[in-house]
């Protein structure tokens, strides 16, 4: 099998399933109870997330643990446009944010807010002085994402970030859901930022929502009040501790292993390119190394991913959370792609146990289907 559909989904690490096995079977208790069992789950609670504020490089206090990505964008950008209204009621994203920020910026609206929509360029890269013009008096709130989950183009966060310092009213929010493990990112000027566990081979349903030391946020769950009385209900503790075992053990390997990955999308994209059906969306710079997205020329995007899918080869069209909607892809759409070309669209994404001989089998697979593909439709 070979599976380039990572940016969906990774894999579970063999020793995050057996951690998530042996904590819910040895240290199952609650971590909010007194007596010992929950003494012990809160111990592995506190050690996983010192472990996770060190592997990104902030305070212990300032990691609290979600279910994942999607809650922490709802938590970080509902929870600060609730918690600081008073100040303002503008919030600034970009067109080809994943739906789990455009939905939470679009129901915002409905509350009375205003939200200002980025255009992007040709590359899907926003432009810092745009950003800066749309900023005003009411702006509380900016939500970029780092790496785009389709095209992989790599936004300036460096560079927003020290524009928003010289704007201390406003809160600046990152998604680094998919560059969490493969771009490093420098979280010094940002205020909150989002991960998710099953993008970097943990357990779906965990992820972490970095918060600044200070920032307030308004809570979405109300009950219990654990992880800094922001984000109440029972924490999965198996979950999260089999989280931080992850996301250390891809931190090694993006050490041992980014070049390689690299390799292999240089090599896929080579490939590709020698096609004459091919167009390449991913722009050839200050991109990730782990995803690329391309059109077929004459040939639907959902069609092809089964025809590979055939031959044992996992692929995706859009983002997994948009796909079964059959949707034209608002990403490629913003960049300016017309529709054929975007409704042709597939995405390849790696994860570091990828190899350059499965990228080799693959290339030998879809030459072998696209022309019968392109007969049929034509």
């Amino acid at each position: 099998m070979i599976y380039f559909d990572n940016s969906a989904t990774t894999k579970p690490y063999k020793e995050a399933l057996a951690t998530f096995l042996k904590v819910n079977e040895q240290f199952f208790g609650n971590p909010s109870s007194l007596h010992q069992l929950g003494l012990e789950a809160e111990q592995l609670l506190t050690g996983a997330r010192r472990q996770v504020a060190s592997l990104i490089g902030v305070k212990l206090e300032e990691v609290l643990f979600t279910s994942g990505g999607t809650e922490s964008n709802n938590l970080a950008i509902k929870g600060a446009a609730l918690a600081y209204k008073g100040r303002g009621r503008h919030i600034i994203t970009e067109q080809t944010e994943h739906p789990s920020v455009l939905q939470a910026c679009r129901q915002l609206e409905e509350y009375g807010f205003q939200v200002t929509y980025l255009p992007v360029d040709h590359e899907g890269r926003v432009s810092v002085p745009t950003l800066q013009q749309a900023l005003t008096d009411e702006t509380i709130l900016v939500s970029i994402m780092h790496v785009n989950n389709e095209t992989g183009t790599i936004q300036p966060i460096e560079e927003i970030g020290k524009l928003l310092t010289r704007y201390p009213k406003v809160l600046f929010h990152v998604d680094d859901v998919q560059g969490i493990g493969k771009v490093p990112l420098d979280l010094r000027n940002i205020d909150l930022c989002s991960f998710s566990a099953h993008k970097f081979h943990g357990m779906k349903g965990t992820g972490v929502l970095y918060k600044r030391t200070g920032v307030q946020l308004s809570p979405l769950l109300s009950g219990g009040e654990q992880e800094d009385k922001v984000r109440s209900g029972t924490e999965n503790t198996g979950g999260i501790v089999a989280m931080a075992k992850a996301l250390r053990m891809t931190e090694e390997k993006r050490a041992q292993a980014s070049s390689s990955m690299k390799s292999i999308q240089t090599f896929l994209r080579t490939e590709l390119e020698k096609m004459n059906e091919v167009t390449i969306h991913t722009p050839l710079t200050g991109c990730a190394p782990h995803i690329l997205n391309l059109s077929i020329q004459g040939v639907k995007g959902e069609v092809l991913v089964h025809a590979l899918e055939e031959k044992d080869c996992f692929i995706s069209t859009t983002s997994a959370c948009s796909s079964k909607q059959k949707k034209t892809s608002t990403v490629l759409s913003a960049m300016g792609i017309s529709q054929a070309e975007a409704d042709s669209s597939i995405r390849l994404s790696l994860a570091y146990d990828n190899s350059l001989e499965e990228a080799k089998t693959f290339i030998k697979q879809l030459a072998h289907v696209l022309p019968k593909l392109t007969k049929v439709q034509r």
